[in-house]
């Protein structure tokens, strides 16, 4: 029998210990993503900082890349974390899962330290094979390409033959479905044309049909999943939202892809379909969590994991302001002639990803960890009173926000002296940079940077200490207050 407030492995199965393990590597590069950004924050201002040691392409790289990888380390480790339960069935493979999940982590390990010690090679196949390809976003050298798609394979076949071994539902049926998507799209990262635009084009695929509609997706099954633990949200309520969801992505996210081909080269016609349909697909996660929300209040649920419901929820506003509201701010034609390339751009991405991403991972820690010790209480009266969740949700958003802001300030100004005044001139270019707009802007990015940076601090040290010192099972409460009305 567990001891309440202790971790213990034994209170796991078999694809909740392999999600333990992806939770806790995706926290480091969640650290790197910080360090890494302050870093290239810290030479906007600084240009000379770190120079010829750690170059600002350098940290930008790492820091955006770090990025990436650990919400795909995140991502996996919710889906491994939820497979048996929603499955009712062991995980079939598990042990191909944890040599596939240390497979990923040693491959990320080296094509990490070549980013940092190579960087660079000679414009020959082998560099792209071997150190880099070149390609914004998605640097990493071909290698590792080839190992993400087959990793992402063996996911999907871990997820899909224990649901197939067990239980179907709604939320794993959608689920199943988008992890296909998840290894299919990053093919078309996988190879160039000499044609920029077409180039672009597929290039483009990668970068929002990967991470901006099968991210959104997958986040969708890990909500509906996630309300149902947390608030005893009803299945059909959440269910039915995930499959509008999945309706907009096909009806509007696929064609908001366009908002990105406005100036590569493609047809017209773009412009008007792009500028349309970029702003709806967060639409139905707002809906399904106010939904179960209300519902849980009139039938007088009780949530027993508070910082898991704030963060989930967090995640929901989140993703309507940053993907969507801001998404949609600069990405009519009209306004993205003037707002593109600019820090406008940088202010949509840091707020889309923090909000639409990054919430709902802490929370999903969050849920792993209160099971991890024992089926604590981690409602609202927990023993030390819940301070450093509060503070670091605090933290984190006002970090966040902050950053966005001065961005969106940094993004404005730009704007309007690049393109407005010098007609994207490089003297316009330069002129915009030297602004006292823009350097204060990113003087002031830097700081709610490191507010960031100070929020992480303290949700770490809440990952290692909430409920330690709760010794209250939620089974045992729950039947004292049941016995007690």
């Amino acid at each position: 029998m567990s001891t309440p407030g202790v971790e213990d492995w034994s209170n796991l199965n078999a694809g909740q210990r392999i999600a333990m393990k992806y939770f806790i590597v995706a926290m480091v590069l969640f650290v790197a993503q910080i360090l890494f950004g302050l870093l290239a924050g810290m030479q906007y201002i600084y240009p000379n900082f770190l120079y010829g040691v750690l170059d600002f392409n350098v940290n930008r790289m790492v820091h955006i890349n770090a990025m990436i990888v650990w919400m795909l380390y995140g991502f996996i480790g919710s889906v491994y974390w939820l497979v048996e339960d929603e499955a009712e069935t062991e995980l079939v493979g598990a042990k191909l899962a944890n040599i596939n999940f240390w497979v990923l982590t040693v491959a990320v390990g080296i094509v990490v330290l070549v980013y940092l010690l190579v960087q660079a090679g000679p414009g020959e196949i082998e560099s792209v094979w071997f150190i880099n390809e070149g390609r914004e976003y998605i640097e990493a050298p071909r290698w590792a390409d080839v190992g993400i798609v087959v990793c992402t394979l063996v996911f999907f076949y871990n997820v899909a033959a224990t649901f197939m071994k067990g239980r179907w539902s709604g939320i794993s049926g959608v689920l199943v479905l988008d992890l296909v998507a998840l290894a299919g799209l990053y093919l078309a990262g996988m190879f160039f044309t000499t044609n920029v635009s077409v180039d672009q084009y597929w290039w483009w695929w990668v970068i929002h049909l990967w991470v901006e509609a099968t991210w959104e997706v997958l986040v969708g099954c890990i909500m509906a999943w996630g309300l149902i633990k947390t608030l005893g949200a009803s299945r059909r309520i959440v269910t039915t939202w995930l499959y509008i969801e999945v309706a907009l992505m096909f009806g509007s996210g696929i064609l908001g892809l366009g908002h990105h081909y406005f100036w590569i080269g493609t047809p017209e016609y773009w412009l008007s379909i792009g500028g349309f349909f970029s702003a709806l697909e967060p639409i139905p996660l707002v809906a399904m969590v106010v939904h179960a929300v209300y519902d849980s209040g009139r039938h007088g649920f009780q949530s027993r994991n508070h910082p898991a419901l704030a963060w989930l929820i967090a995640h929901a506003f989140g993703n309507f302001f940053g993907a969507g509201v801001w998404g949609f701010m600069h990405t009519l034609p009209q306004i993205n002639l003037y707002t593109h390339g600019t820090q406008w751009t940088a202010s949509h991405g840091h707020l889309a990803f923090f909000g639409a991403y990054a919430t709902i991972i802490i929370a999903m820690i969050y849920i792993a960890l209160q099971k991890w010790r024992g089926d604590v209480w981690m409602s609202g009266d927990l023993a030390d009173n819940g301070w450093k969740w509060k503070w670091s949700l605090g933290l984190l958003h006002l970090g966040m926000v902050g950053m966005t802001m001065a961005l969106l300030i940094a993004g404005y100004e730009q704007s309007f002296i690049e393109r407005a005044l010098e007609g994207s001139s490089w003297s316009g270019y330069f002129e915009a940079q030297r602004h006292p707009w823009f350097v204060q802007s990113m003087v002031w990015r830097e700081v709610f940077g490191l507010t960031m940076a100070a929020g992480l601090v303290l949700l770490l040290w809440d990952f290692v200490t909430i409920g330690k010192r709760e010794s209250r099972e939620i089974k045992q409460l729950v039947a004292d207050q049941s016995h007690a009305a």
